[in-house]
């Protein structure tokens, strides 16, 4: 990957590649879940407590290969005292589109057939640099797997390959385990030499082959991350538009694995929906919207947005330009209108706030209207604090709230004013000075100027025009 972060934390759609697989491996409902750490085990054993306390980690201090990796988590479980019996799954951490679906038809079709091993496999259009999968022609029995380095020209023809994801019998794994060897180009314990020990021993090596070759893929740089992100998004976008969700361009529409989107909702092209996220029926959002863990309610909209820990209630909308920033909270059909941001900011039912305006650490009741180019001056250099408009209130443009300041319900302030005493309710509050004009001023500070021109000659009509009168 040419990165500081480890592989396996590379995130995809809102999750990291491992967490993509432990949440698959989830789906199954497993008596216990062991992740085995080695290269940076610090930041991911680290990561997995954070997206799943009860995983347990085994930590391969050498690399030696898969079969040397099981063992390992293995191991932790015996050494915890865990009875190995059972089903055992393993999988890959690298390979974020393996589903809980088809982990359960690998399970199922293990136990159904009665094998000591069932390898999922897949039919890839190039298999270069994958293990084939070897049958045996009449029975159709697997009969090895061989990595691409030590395969034959015949076996490399092959295009049936190893996924990485097996379900084997706890016991004959354990065994079986003790039995490999390492005489091999790279001088590693090959999990998938199990598969001949246990055949040779009498017992049923099967295959259960997954219906999306897609789905085995593994991330080895960030080509293929790029490729993987595309192929999630495309799925998750399906999903939604199959359940009644409009995608105007799934090409410039990118989702998370946690956003939730309920029918009638339309998003519209370059829009972004991320973390926990969640539009609810008949929302529209887009284009070019960036959400994060934000709620959108019933019939509102947010265009041209960006949003982190936002909530936009039923009926309210967002932008065009609009920056809701954490803690902003929108009743319903209100409004951050054109250039407006807000943050830690409550926004009562009907209120607006249309243009060019600043709204932080406020509380603002419902149906008022604050008018263009306002700031609510927050921060004394060292604290902030926060400022309270109440409800049915008309404050004028190009207001400054100099916080900690409340203004009653039903208050008027003057356009220019800079507020920084309570408005009692149903008050007219006024705080600017007063305006004085100095006639002739450009004519004796700016001779010749085109703007003392322009003035000449508009006191000659003027002067014209009362003539005439």
């Amino acid at each position: 990957m040419k990165s500081a972060t480890p592989k396996v934390l590379h995130a995809l759609c809102g999750r990291s590649l491992v967490g993509h697989v432990v949440a698959a491996s989830r789906e199954l409902s497993p008596e216990h879940l062991v992740v085995v750490v080695g290269h940076a085990r610090e930041q991911v054993s680290a990561h997995l407590a954070e997206i799943d306390a009860d995983a347990r980690t085994a930590v391969q201090h050498e690399q030696n290969g898969t079969g040397h990796a099981v063992r390992m988590g293995l191991e932790e479980l015996s050494d915890s005292g865990v009875a190995l019996d059972g089903t055992v799954i393993v999988v890959c951490g690298d390979t974020p589109l393996l589903t809980g679906e088809t982990l359960k038809q690998l399970a199922g079709a293990h136990s159904a057939d009665g094998n000591a091993v069932t390898v999922l496999s897949a039919e890839v259009p190039d298999a270069t640099g994958y293990g084939r999968i070897v049958r045996d022609q009449a029975s159709g029995a697997v009969t090895a797997i061989v990595e691409h380095k030590d395969a034959t020209d015949a076996q490399r023809a092959i295009r049936e390959i190893n996924s990485g994801v097996f379900a084997f019998d706890a016991q004959l794994l354990t065994d079986a385990l003790g039995k490999v060897r390492t005489d091999n180009s790279q001088g590693e314990e090959y999990l998938t030499d199990v598969l001949g020990i246990l055949r040779e021993a009498g017992h049923r090596v099967g295959a259960s082959v997954a219906a999306d070759h897609r789905e085995i893929v593994g991330i080895n740089n960030r080509v293929q991350l790029s490729e993987a992100r595309r192929l999630l998004n495309d799925r998750l976008l399906e999903r939604a538009m199959l359940s009644g969700v409009t995608v105007v361009d799934p090409a410039t529409t990118w989702v998370d694995v946690t956003v939730t989107v309920e029918q009638d909702s339309v998003i519209h092209p370059g829009t972004q929906l991320l973390g926990t996220t969640h539009l609810a029926t008949g929302a529209e959002v887009g284009p070019n919207s960036r959400l994060t863990d934000t709620t959108v309610g019933e019939g509102a909209v947010a265009s041209f947005t960006v949003a982190e820990d936002a909530v936009i209630g039923a009926g309210a909308s967002a932008g065009p330009y609009a920056y809701l920033r954490p803690g902003t909270r929108l009743g319903p059909k209100s409004k951050a209108g054109t250039y407006v941001e807000m943050k830690n900011a409550e926004i009562g039912e009907g209120t607006k706030v249309p243009h060019l305006s600043y709204v932080g650490d406020a509380t603002i009741g419902d149906f008022s209207n604050i008018g263009a180019a306002s700031v609510f001056v927050n921060y004394d250099g060292e604290k902030k604090h926060r400022s309270t408009i109440g409800s049915h209130c008309k404050t004028g443009s190009d207001n400054m709230f100099v916080a900690p300041v409340t203004v009653g319900d039903g208050a008027y302030t003057a356009a220019g004013s800079v507020i920084t005493k309570d408005v009692p309710p149903g008050s007219l509050a006024v705080a600017r000075g007063q305006q004085r004009n100095i006639e002739g001023w450009v004519a004796r500070k700016r001779p010749g100027s085109a703007a003392a021109q322009a003035a000449e000659a508009a006191a000659a009509v003027r002067q014209e025009d009362e003539g005439g009168q």
